[in-house]
């Protein structure tokens, strides 16, 4: 009984032992991972992806006229390394367009109010919640379209006084911003998202990677891109 007791210590720490090992060596790999790497190996694609120390990353695509990219969030497994896209609990901030950047200036039609969310010179912003509040309180909500529009239908008795977005979807409380009397005049009024990449989705949810000899290459899927490998610059 003795020897076995000793036997099962041992093995024991023959286990903690070998998990201490793996996770010195894991966390020696993530440790060596984070640097800036470019694409290499596919004809008339430029892709870049840089993997910060914070664990945050920077992913970008350009081929043709087509250019995508996503942040978020790495981790890293073994020899597998997973990019998972998102926002990392920020949300888009809002100001009121300036009069000088407005390129729109008829009126609305009666009854009808819109939204307009964007960036300046830039383009739309689809997928906000804008929230229209009238004097009376009375509110309705709509989601701003591919051409940055968000309308509903009030009656000509009320009045516009300000307005709530946050992201589709999101639980977010409202950034709330007043509406300028001229503004609530003409029915029309144009919120700018402060960070223009905002204006641009995310081109993936999750990508993984694999650590291979040379850099980083795109694991289980079938594309150009994964005929490639990023290499650390």
């Amino acid at each position: 009984m003795k020897t076995a007791r000793f036997s099962f210590r041992s093995g024991l720490l023959a286990t903690a032992l070998l998990f201490c090992a793996s996770a010195g060596a894991a966390d020696q790999a993530a440790s060596s991972l984070p640097g800036h790497y470019y694409l290499q190996g596919v004809m008339e694609v430029g892709s870049e992806l840089l993997l910060k120390k914070d664990g945050k990353f920077e992913w970008m695509l350009s081929y043709g006229n087509t250019d995508e990219q996503a942040s978020g969030e790495w981790r890293v497994a073994g020899d597998l390394v997973t990019l998972v896209a998102g926002n990392g609990g920020q949300e888009p901030q809002f100001r009121l367009f300036e009069e000088d950047e407005m390129r729109i200036q008829k009126p609305a039609e009666a009854g009808v109010w819109v939204a307009i969310v964007g960036f300046p010179q830039l383009g739309p912003m689809a997928g906000v919640e804008v929230k229209f509040e009238a004097h009376s309180g009375k509110t309705a909500t709509a989601v701003s379209v591919a051409n940055g529009d968000a309308i509903v239908q009030m009656p000509a008795s009320e009045r516009w006084v300000r307005a709530g977005l946050r992201r589709q979807g999101s639980k977010a409380d409202y950034q709330w911003l007043a509406v300028p009397p001229e503004r609530a005049q003409q029915r029309l009024a144009a919120f700018a998202v402060t960070d223009a990449r905002w204006l641009q989705g995310q081109a993936f949810e999750k990508l993984a990677l694999r650590v291979v000899k040379g850099g980083l290459k795109v694991d289980g899927v079938d594309s150009a891109v994964a005929r490639g490998l990023y290499t650390k610059q």
